[in-house]
């Protein structure tokens, strides 16, 4: 008796896995993991909100102990906010690394390669940096004002959130520091290289303003207003080097346009130059 041989049946097409389509909430996200992740990050944020309040009450302490108490230009407000412009340097460090770090490993050409379209990582990163570096910063400053009140109020020199532009000035330091590091990110995107990134964010926020005590006012009055650092003097209600300071918030309308510009020019050349 002859077996009857039945053949195996063909094995069935291998299924190709979907592929998840790019969203903004996606990318988005993805630069959330990559900021979390990185230990360096994470370290130089709470560098800044260390900043921020350890330097403001140190400050303050010191202001107090001093004979002539509060001297001119000085407030309450912008004594116990004296950290900000110490944040702005570690908040800038974190907004170059962000980006520049990705070139030095060569990782930009994975998440390139992920988000071929290019602009959306860059819209992404900077977005998860702006919405993390504010709540930092406005956590920061608000604490700055409130333990520098704390040390003021032994003195009778205490302000409260109510009166006139202290609560601007709360809210215009986070505000200030938070641009500045968006512009470092963008001299990072731009120039590619953190030592050159790093360099001129140095240059423009802190080196340029006092060397502007050089020159002579009738030359100094016509763009040391427009200087960042002058911008977050007024915005935190301190003493600005400007004769003519910009009222605060048209300040930061200019301070958000130098950004703006920056990450303009840093979006067109992520666009249409090779990673």
């Amino acid at each position: 008796m002859t077996d009857t041989l039945t053949p195996a049946p063909a094995p069935a097409p291998a299924s190709r896995p979907a592929r998840l389509k790019v969203t903004p909430l996606r990318v988005a996200w993805s630069e959330w993991t990559k900021f979390r992740s990185l230990r360096s990050t994470v370290y130089t944020l709470v560098a800044a909100v260390t900043l921020m309040i350890g330097m403001g009450a140190l400050f303050t302490a010191i202001t107090v102990h001093e004979s002539a108490g509060l001297g001119p230009g000085q407030s309450a407000v912008s004594t116990s906010l004296t950290g900000t412009f110490f944040a702005q340097l570690a908040i800038g460090v974190l907004g170059v690394l962000l980006i520049t770090g990705e070139y030095s490993t060569g990782m930009i050409r994975s998440s390139l390669t992920v988000v071929p379209r290019r602009m959306p990582m860059l819209w992404a990163k900077i977005a998860v940096f702006t919405v993390v570096v504010l709540l930092a910063m406005l956590t920061a400053s608000v604490t700055a004002f409130i333990v520098g009140q704390a040390i003021l109020g032994r003195h009778g020199l205490h302000s409260s959130l109510t009166d006139p532009d202290v609560a601007r000035s709360v809210i215009g330091a986070a505000l200030y520091v938070t641009v500045a590091g968006m512009t470092a990110l963008a001299l990072g995107a731009l120039l590619r290289n953190t030592a050159a990134a790093i360099t001129t964010f140095v240059a423009v926020f802190f080196v340029i303003p006092p060397l502007t005590l050089l020159l002579p006012a009738s030359w100094t009055e016509h763009f040391v207003p427009y200087l960042p650092s002058s911008i977050g003097a007024v915005l935190t209600g301190g003493t600005t080097l400007a004769a003519h300071p910009l009222p605060p918030w048209v300040g930061f309308a200019l301070l958000c346009g130098y950004a703006a510009v920056l990450i303009g020019l840093a979006g067109r050349r992520l666009h249409r130059a090779d990673a």
